[in-house]
């Protein structure tokens, strides 16, 4: 049957030759070139080729040079293997790329390292490093919480931008590794049991951290919390906490810490609600030690009414204040204890935050804030930035509650009053005591202070 069809198409191909070879012995005819017919006859030998052999039923395979990909028609398997081997030579180069991008990284590291030692050599000075992004290309969770978002509708005038731009802290590119396992887990699922990770890179400087897309665990066995006024004084049920984050697995241990020896935790007695922190702020002792009523005096009744505290522990300031129609937001580190929960749990307010964030709070708008964190232990240029910050969000007339803060004998004068004078508070009330708890030799001192922000 194939043979027949070459024969009638090799028949009218013939007859269109012929045709042709006759018009070109006609007189009216203009006569064509030897070329044009030469052209001609090539045609058509050549298409009798090609139509023989795909008449044959043979699969066509153009022979190409070795090192290009052979192409198959009608040979659907061929196609298929020759699809997969280019999805593998692609994945291929994307490790090789993503190899040589991290070893252009540390080449790069490497050079920026060799030149800032020549050119200390030469006595060159330093440039400012820049932020020049993330050591390894971010994947993942990772990538879609930190990247920017465009816009639906596009540029907003409101905005001045056609994205956004999530929240992150700047020291986060440092810790990529421990990042990348805090943002590794199962999206819209349950979230991973890792408060310690997510809290040591807080502590780490990586602060705020990108939001995660899954639903934290709650606590089995769940009680609700115990009603105002009586929440304020009362240890919750240990039902309220996931306590795998914790060397203490219940509240009752927590207390215990009041009365046991030795140890270093985060404000040991401060869970012991019937004991020590019954009575703190209640009475004037003459030195450092400020009463809540004797500072609330200082103010006209009533323009008392917002505040904050800041490290406060469990929230026993916050609650003194409560009982006193003053509203106090607490900020709280879950150091090896649930604070958070504690204070949350006392019908107040706590605020997951480190001393290395900027306040979240507008300006001039606290009546008071109180600090028993600042202290010493805090290198002086962030204490000077965060002390500027406080003056930022009070009111003014508002005044900041400086409560016992520790430092040695040289450091007063030297270091800390002048960074008080440089904010600019006006001195209320100033207490200096020695601290001699541990020997008179050691010169620390406790200061409190009740300091205002002036009124214009």
């Amino acid at each position: 049957m194939h043979t027949t069809k070459l024969r009638v198409s090799t028949s009218q191909q013939q007859q269109q030759l012929d045709a042709a070879m006759d018009g070109a012995h006609r007189p009216s005819a203009r006569a064509a070139p030897p070329r044009s017919k030469m052209k001609i006859l090539l045609v058509v030998i050549a298409t009798n080729l090609v139509s023989a052999y795909l008449f044959s039923g043979a699969p066509l395979s153009l022979r190409l040079p070795a090192s290009a990909p052979s192409i198959h028609l009608w040979d659907s398997s061929a196609l298929l293997r020759d699809l997969n081997a280019t999805r593998a030579a692609l994945a291929a180069a994307r490790d090789e790329i993503a190899v040589l991008r991290a070893q252009c990284n540390a080449s790069s590291l490497l050079l920026e390292s060799v030149l800032s030692g020549l050119g200390a050599v030469h006595g060159d000075k330093p440039a400012e490093e820049g932020f020049n992004g993330w050591p390894e290309e971010p994947a993942g969770e990772l990538r879609l919480a930190i990247e920017p978002h465009r816009l639906p509708l596009g540029f907003s005038a409101k905005l001045g931008t056609d994205e956004l731009y999530p929240g992150l802290g700047f020291a986060c590119r440092n810790f990529q590794e421990e990042l990348t396992q805090y943002m590794t887990y199962n999206a819209t699922g349950e979230c991973p049991d890792d408060d310690a990770l997510a809290l040591q890179l807080m502590l780490k400087g990586c602060e705020p951290l990108p939001r995660r897309r899954c639903r934290p665990r709650s606590p089995a066995r769940y009680v609700e919390p115990a009603p105002l006024p009586g929440s304020l004084w009362s240890i919750p049920p240990d039902t309220t906490v996931n306590w795998s984050p914790y060397t203490c697995k219940n509240y009752s241990c927590l207390v215990g810490r009041a009365r046991a020896r030795g140890g270093s935790y985060e404000c040991k007695d401060c869970f012991d609600l019937a004991g020590k922190e019954r009575r703190r702020w209640l009475a004037d002792n003459g030195g450092p030690g400020f009463s809540i009523d004797g500072v609330l005096a200082s103010r006209a009744p009533g323009t008392v009414r917002v505040g904050l505290d800041i490290g406060g522990g469990t929230g026993t300031f916050a609650a003194r204040m409560r009982e006193r129609n003053v509203t106090v937001v607490t900020t709280t580190l879950d150091v090896d204890a649930p604070f958070s929960r504690f204070v949350a749990s006392r019908g107040l307010v706590p605020l997951h935050l480190t001393l290395m964030q900027r306040l979240p709070f507008a300006d001039g708008v606290l009546d008071i804030v109180h600090s028993m964190q600042l202290s010493g232990w805090v290198p002086s240029g962030v204490l000077e930035f965060a002390l500027f910050d406080v003056y930022r969000v009070l009111r003014p007339g508002g005044v900041f509650w400086l409560d016992h803060f520790f430092c040695l004998g040289p450091q007063l004068n030297g270091t800390y009053v002048p960074i008080l004078d440089r904010v600019g508070f006006r001195r209320l009330r100033w207490k200096a005591s020695r601290k001699l708890d541990l020997g008179a030799e050691r010169n620390e001192w406790y200061v409190s202070a009740l300091l205002e922000k002036p009124m214009t």
